[in-house]
């Protein structure tokens, strides 16, 4: 005989016992508990229940599946809660789960035109959405919604015309145990982890900080040869200090969120890397500051106290950048679907293609095209919330840690 269920939906004032209360007087029926949702809003309880129970359509009253309705009436009732019950068949609820994805929308703010927009395309798409959680309310509104029935690169192509238009940011990842085990987050440097580019603050010392800036925008827009413009680059801070490097550290900006990024990564056993088209003289020093397991970046040539305006060894390149994190990958004994890589930049493209997942973060638009997401807010914890974190759950980490509250 087939299994049936029953989905019971309260809505109503949250207080103390409603879920066991319900439960309760579940038990004097022949069912099985097939799932269970629940979410508080404002104050506001919306509990889920479905049951499964074998037989035809519920007839009869008493203990029988018949007499269910009323015993879930009379909860509702001294509750002061609404209640819905509707039957289905539990080979439906199967067919409904499958093709499962995770939809994360971020907004700043996010509008109810944005939402409208993402949802209807969903829809379109012939998905479900099974359930939405809000991972974060500030600095930016993050939403996550669990889809089922869809075609992941049919969804992500109509979400990310509906993101242009709607101007906000959306991730489509497959669901599953992957999405839970360890990563490794593999991270560029200037305008990534930090917001400044490296050689531009060398250049501004060395006075000649605009023929390197304008070689480095060349460089980044892929118009020109990574290597050949680092070499030219370079070569214009012949003879500058070492000393330089103290005094460019000290300049460094954060990026807001990267501490609380990294430090949330570390505590959830995840491993962390940078690789950067800059220089050791300062990855090793974030490496040492942030606590970060891998690094890899070109060096300066430094004789008797000052810049040969040359670099020493292979030169961290695109292709470069892409095999540092197969290398540290295998050194973690983590697989290339479980790394997720982060640049802004053309010289990032061969890591975000290698990666599992390619994260364009206020990205040149080269780079948002080919990345597989974007994020186009100012914050780097962001990232968090693609892999399914929230800012709740951080804040309360930092909190058994006994650490003060940040902003970002």
């Amino acid at each position: 005989m087939n299994q049936r269920t029953l989905l019971i939906t309260l809505t109503g004032p949250d207080r103390p016992g409603v879920t066991s209360r319900l439960f309760a007087v579940l038990t004097a029926f022949p069912v099985t508990v097939a799932d269970v949702e629940q979410v508080v809003i404002r104050g506001r309880l919306t509990l889920g229940v479905l049951v499964a129970y074998a037989g035809g359509p519920p007839t009869g009253t008493g203990g029988t599946i018949g007499g269910l309705w009323t015993a879930v009436e009379q909860v509702a009732a001294d509750l002061d809660m609404d209640v819905e019950i509707a039957s289905g068949t539990v080979s439906k609820e199967k067919r409904r789960r499958r093709g499962r994805l995770h939809v994360t929308v971020v907004g700043a703010p996010l509008m109810p035109a944005a939402m409208a927009g993402i949802t209807g395309r969903i829809a379109a798409c012939g998905a479900n959405i099974d359930r939405i959680e809000r991972l974060s309310s500030y600095p930016v509104t993050c939403i996550e919604m669990a889809v089922s029935g869809a075609d992941s690169q049919a969804m992500r192509v109509a979400l990310a015309a509906e993101a242009a238009v709607q101007q906000v940011d959306v991730a489509v990842q497959r669901s599953g145990l992957h999405r839970r085990a360890k990563r490794l987050i593999v991270m560029d440097v200037d305008s990534t982890l930090i917001q400044n580019e490296v050689i531009e603050l060398l250049a501004k010392h060395a006075g000649c900080l605009d023929e390197v800036s304008r070689v480095t925008e060349e460089a980044m827009r892929g118009e020109l040869d990574f290597a050949q413009s680092l070499v030219r680059r370079v070569s214009l801070l012949e003879g500058l200090s070492d000393e330089i490097f103290e005094k460019v550290a000290k300049e460094l900006v954060l990026t807001p969120g990267a501490r609380t990024l990294v430090r949330t990564l570390k505590r959830l056993d995840y491993r962390f890397a940078v690789v950067s088209g800059g220089f050791t003289q300062i990855t090793d020093m974030l490496v040492q500051d942030l606590g970060i397991d891998y690094s890899a970046a070109n060096t300066l040539e430094v004789v008797d106290g000052r810049l040969t305006g040359r670099v020493i060894g292979e030169i961290v390149d695109r292709p470069g950048k892409a095999r540092a994190l197969e290398r540290f990958a295998a050194e973690s004994n983590i697989p290339l679907s479980q790394t997720v890589a982060v640049g802004d930049g053309a010289n990032d493209l061969d890591m975000l293609a290698a990666a599992g997942l390619g994260i364009a973060f206020n990205a040149k638009p080269v780079v948002r095209e080919a990345a597989d997401t974007a994020l186009n807010v100012p914050y780097l914890d962001t990232i968090l919330y693609l892999l399914g974190i929230s800012r709740e759950e951080v804040e309360a980490a930092d909190a058994e840690d006994g650490m003060p509250p940040m902003p970002v």
